[in-house]
């Protein structure tokens, strides 16, 4: 057999978690304004017994971490910034989606604080992400900025995104790095909470050297950093895997219609005392616990139909671009919506190891043509030109065409054309 090229860094052996079925081959979070088509990516870490750093985590938030504790330093952060001059103390990120429900009803009904809620528009509003929008603002009772930027420049953006990235959602992603810090210095507040840990999802460097979680976001960990810049000038950056420079000199974009993607100087983040944390360091996160919650408090709808390449309902429902990130995750990393979906499930103890590999086996990789005209549509591609696209970044270590058909050479079932 030749010699097979792993793109983009990635293992050359192909590994499945022994427990959640996720494959080694998961990126971790990365600096997006570094990211080019050539950009080695780090993966998610196995340990000897083969388990991922995903299951590791949970377990030792089923097993080792006082919850009771943890609470108490919630309480105790909350009761250090909490105001009573009619003031916002804290600032909550979301989208009106079952995490950002449960953090900020949390925080405002429990703990008993002032938050205000802001967010970053997604590319294109589903009809269910709308309503749940409203109903967390008007059924939760919160207040809200939506930001929503500029629609031709995200549009290109999201066009180059696809061209030199296949990541369709990097857009939004900067947005979801950005947006919040920039609303702590505008508005002069210095805390904000996130949801779930990157724990959840096995992303590493979120343990300190004594092995402790870090329970910061934001500008403290989890792929951002206090100086996204690194010393670089602003036209240096990357956007869609091209310069901010040659987007304003090629693609005749103004640089104050970028503003909004750019990072806030770590010197602002300093001088304001801005600390982001994640809620769930404080208090157990459990996806399907807090979709319950959010139908309980706010009304929260699932999908009407099952959401394509997954089982799930619930799960990622606000953009008709989430689709695309998931396939295009799939042809880039051999890791669908199911497998990410179910293994959260088996961390949580909602499904078996074999319930998951069953799942895996069903939807990943379906393609996601409810949207699909709409999506090709705001990117301004025709279908072949998204396919060749799509293809041109299939690792061979990965996948082998057979019979004309793209076949993976290892899945979590031990079906692939190698395995």
């Amino acid at each position: 057999m030749p010699d097979l090229e792993a793109l983009f860094g990635l293992p050359r052996e192909v590994k499945f978690c022994r427990i959640c079925n996720i494959t080694n081959q998961r990126p971790n979070s990365v600096n997006e304004y570094e990211h080019v088509r050539s950009s080695v990516k780090s993966t998610i870490q196995f340990n000897e017994d083969g388990v991922c750093a995903g299951c590791i985590n949970k377990e030792r938030q089923h097993l080792a971490i006082d919850w009771k504790k943890r609470e108490e330093e919630l309480w105790a952060l909350c009761d250090h910034h909490r105001k009573s001059d009619g003031n916002y103390d804290c600032i909550v990120p979301g989208s009106g989606g079952k995490d950002s429900i449960y953090a900020s009803w949390l925080l405002k009904y429990k703990f008993k604080m002032h938050p205000l809620t802001v967010t970053w528009s997604p590319h294109l509003y589903t009809d269910v992400g709308w309503r749940n929008f409203q109903s967390w603002i008007h059924k939760g009772g919160f207040d809200n900025f939506l930001f929503t930027p500029n629609g031709k420049s995200h549009r290109l953006l999201t066009r180059l995104a696809v061209q030199n990235l296949l990541h369709p959602f990097q857009p939004f992603i900067l947005g979801q790095k950005t947006f919040v810090t920039k609303m702590c210095a505008r508005m002069d507040i210095s805390l904000a909470f996130y949801g779930e840990m990157p724990g959840e999802y096995g992303t590493t460097g979120i343990l300190s050297a004594s092995g402790e979680e870090k329970k910061f976001s934001g500008y403290a960990g989890s792929g951002f950093s206090t100086d996204m810049l690194g010393g670089r000038d602003v036209m240096d950056l990357y956007l869609g895997g091209v310069s901010v420079k040659d987007i304003v000199e090629k693609h005749g974009v103004a640089l104050v219609d970028l503003k909004a993607y750019l990072p806030l100087e770590a010197q602002i983040v300093r001088e304001k005392k801005i600390d982001i944390y994640f809620t769930g360091y404080f208090v157990k996160w459990d996806p399907q616990e807090c979709y319950y919650f959010s139908v309980e408090k706010t009304g929260f709808e699932a999908n009407p139909v099952r959401t394509e390449g997954t089982y799930s309902k619930y799960n990622s429902l606000d953009d008709r671009i989430d689709g695309y990130f998931y396939y295009t995750s799939w042809i880039k990393f051999g890791m669908g919506r199911a497998m990410q979906d179910s293994a959260q499930e088996i961390r949580n103890k909602k499904i078996t190891t074999d319930e998951g590999r069953a799942l895996i086996k069903k939807f990943d990789g379906e393609f996601p043509l409810r949207y699909y005209k709409e999506f090709l549509e705001y990117i301004g591609m025709t279908d072949k030109e998204f396919r060749d696209i799509c293809d041109s970044f299939r690792s061979s270590h990965l996948w082998a065409k057979v019979n004309g058909e793209w076949r993976l050479r290892h899945t979590a079932n031990n079906d692939g054309v190698d395995d």
